[in-house]
């Protein structure tokens, strides 16, 4: 787009401030400042639009640890089939920094060993490779970065020799980004040339693989199951035999790894249906009355949180491709320039960033198999330093499952 178009259509949703340092800028910065404005998508942070649809919600039934069981060598047999024939690939949500936890790089780079190097990383390619023995077929590893974090994943992986997995298996894509606001809606300029961007959330996955190209390459691998899944739990298993054979078997298009909630009031997200679709209830959504509801054989009827642990069949997700999926509002602390060109790092939120999250892909599924998996085995997230669900709760969780740290 020329100076003409792209001052029409910051016209047109009131964005001019955009503009304000243009006749600061060389040539080269007007024309990378003209390349972002033409790639945002004003309509989308229309924050006075934006409504949310909370639906009827009501229980869903889950595969149970003791069902699981029952079946577990034909289940994983299928499982391991499938991999074996190159159906199943594993995608790695690795968009996100890890400054919480004090490091200046991507989330994946902290170090959970003590007496020797233990990465995030490493610990979720050592679980694949442990899939790839059993199966003896090597799986496709997707890793989505973020423009923030891309170079520096990329390089890891290079410098860590890709933990010992073979690097023709592994693909990088970048996230899309969108921009920040102000409280008004005004997109803020991180620097005179640059505008403030952030990551779109992780429900942008598919379409950011697709552009990347890598959804044609692994159709040609013969790949039809995406198992996507979360860079901080370091627990996380991927691939697993007996998630993929049981969601096989199901016939549902997609599957969803659940932990039993530890409290009724547990902070976590809850499979459930929303009209009669699979979908998950956020805990700030579940009244009193639905946290102690009972089902039938008197367990709570909302006990299966999700691990963001998800098994997609690639046709479903094509079918769901052009279909808008929510937007999430937050509010957050959006570092920016200020109106004199003063670089403002705020201490309380000041903006919004707007987000797609994966768990509303799952509401435009016709069927979920909601699979639960022992807590203690497959779920230590790392989302703080110290205290629940931080790098030292995950640390003595990894030596109760016999890791050496």
């Amino acid at each position: 787009m020329n100076k003409e178009q792209i001052v029409k259509k910051l016209e047109q949703y009131d964005q001019m401030q955009l503009l304000r340092f243009f006749d600061e800028l060389t040539e080269e910065e007007q024309e990378g400042l003209f390349a972002e404005i033409d790639q945002i998508d004003f309509d989308m942070i229309n924050i006075h639009n934006q409504t949310e649809n909370k639906g009827t919600i009501a229980p869903i039934d889950a595969m149970t640890l003791s069902e699981i069981e029952a079946q577990k060598d034909e289940i994983r047999e299928t499982g391991l089939r499938a991999i074996r024939e190159g159906e199943a690939a594993a995608v790695l949500l690795a968009g996100g920094q890890g400054t919480r936890l004090g490091i200046d790089g991507p989330k994946g780079t902290l170090n959970v060993g003590q007496t020797r190097e233990l990465y995030i990383f490493q610990c979720l390619v050592e679980t694949l490779l442990k899939v790839k023995e059993e199966a003896g077929a090597w799986i496709p590893l997707l890793i989505m970065t973020s423009d923030k974090n891309d170079v520096a994943t990329r390089a890891f992986f290079e410098e860590h020799d890709y933990f010992g997995y073979n690097k023709d298996y592994v693909f990088f894509f970048v996230q899309e980004m969108a921009p920040s606001t102000d409280y008004d809606g005004k997109v803020y300029l991180e620097e005179k040339n640059h505008i403030s961007l952030s990551p779109n959330g992780n429900g942008g996955w598919f379409v950011s693989l697709k552009k990347a190209g890598l959804l044609k390459k692994i159709k040609e691998m013969g790949v039809e199951w995406l198992n996507v899944f979360a860079v901080d739990n370091v627990l996380q298993k991927m691939c697993d035999p007996l998630f993929l054979g049981a969601t096989m078997q199901s016939g549902a298009p997609i599957g969803a790894k659940v932990v039993r909630k530890n409290a009724p009031d547990e902070k976590v997200g809850v499979m459930c249906l929303r009209d009669g679709h699979p979908s998950i209830v956020e805990y700030y959504d579940l009244t009193e009355d639905m946290m102690s509801e009972k089902n039938k054989d008197g367990e709570l009827a909302y006990n299966f949180g999700v691990i963001l642990n998800y098994l997609f069949h690639i046709n479903a997700l094509e079918e769901t491709a052009g279909k808008n999926l929510p937007l999430h509002i937050v509010s957050k602390k959006i570092p920016h320039i200020d109106e004199n060109g003063n670089y403002l790092k705020p201490e309380e939120p000041n903006g919004y960033k707007f987000e797609t999250l994966v768990l509303d892909m799952i509401q435009m599924m016709d069927g979920c198999l909601v699979f639960e998996v022992d807590r203690s085995k497959e779920f230590a997230p790392i989302k703080n330093m110290h205290g629940v669900d931080s790098l030292d709760s995950a640390r003595e969780m990894l030596i109760a499952n016999g890791v050496e740290l």
